[in-house]
């Protein structure tokens, strides 16, 4: 398993930077230059890591890998790369979990930046799209961005959401805590 050492470093400057949005009194997303830098470095070295523990395998859509032996204590951080349609999950900034996502579709862009899990809900509906089911919902903003166990087509396809695979969204679920930070790029 590869160690994401940049990716809190990357967060802490962002993080600490006057114009994030993201302080220490409140949750929010942060969707400052600083946050957007923070999360390009984040994507990249996810990437690369990606690469190494997956030996280079493409993933199908709907496909993701899970360590055999992550780390079960420490901080959890998601990493989503909109780019290459895939998140990334370190535990302890050890990778344990990689999966293809379906983000925004055009016009419904998943937004980039560094955004804290304010909710979470195993069954959720949507309010905006005819009550659609979101299941494993982990709520990133007040406007409707989440994470959710969605079909995944192999492209962007969602109205702005991260849609990631049943199985990978019901494991991830388990993991998280409202706080917890998703790194979008």
């Amino acid at each position: 398993m590869k160690r994401l050492a940049t990716l809190a470093a990357a967060i802490a400057v962002a993080v600490a930077t006057p114009c994030a949005a993201v302080s220490s009194t409140s949750l929010g997303p942060d969707e400052s230059p600083a946050a957007l830098m923070a999360a390009s470095v984040a994507v990249a070295e996810a990437r690369d890591h990606a690469a190494d523990a997956i030996a280079g395998k493409q993933l199908k859509p709907g496909g993701f890998w899970w360590a055999s032996n992550a780390p079960s204590d420490g901080n959890l951080e998601v990493v989503v790369s909109l780019e290459d349609q895939q998140a990334y999950v370190y535990r302890a900034g050890e990778l344990i979990g990689v999966s293809t996502i379906s983000s925004g579709k055009p016009g419904k862009d998943t937004p980039p930046g560094i955004f804290p899990i304010l909710e979470k809900k195993k069954l959720h509906h949507s309010r905006k799209y005819d009550n659609a089911p979101m299941p494993f919902m982990q709520r990133l903003d007040q406007y409707g961005i989440a994470l959710h166990a969605g079909m995944i087509p192999g492209r962007p396809a969602s109205h702005g959401c991260v849609r990631l695979p049943s199985a990978f969204a019901a494991k991830l679920f388990a993991m998280t805590e409202i706080g917890d930070r998703v790194v979008i790029g």
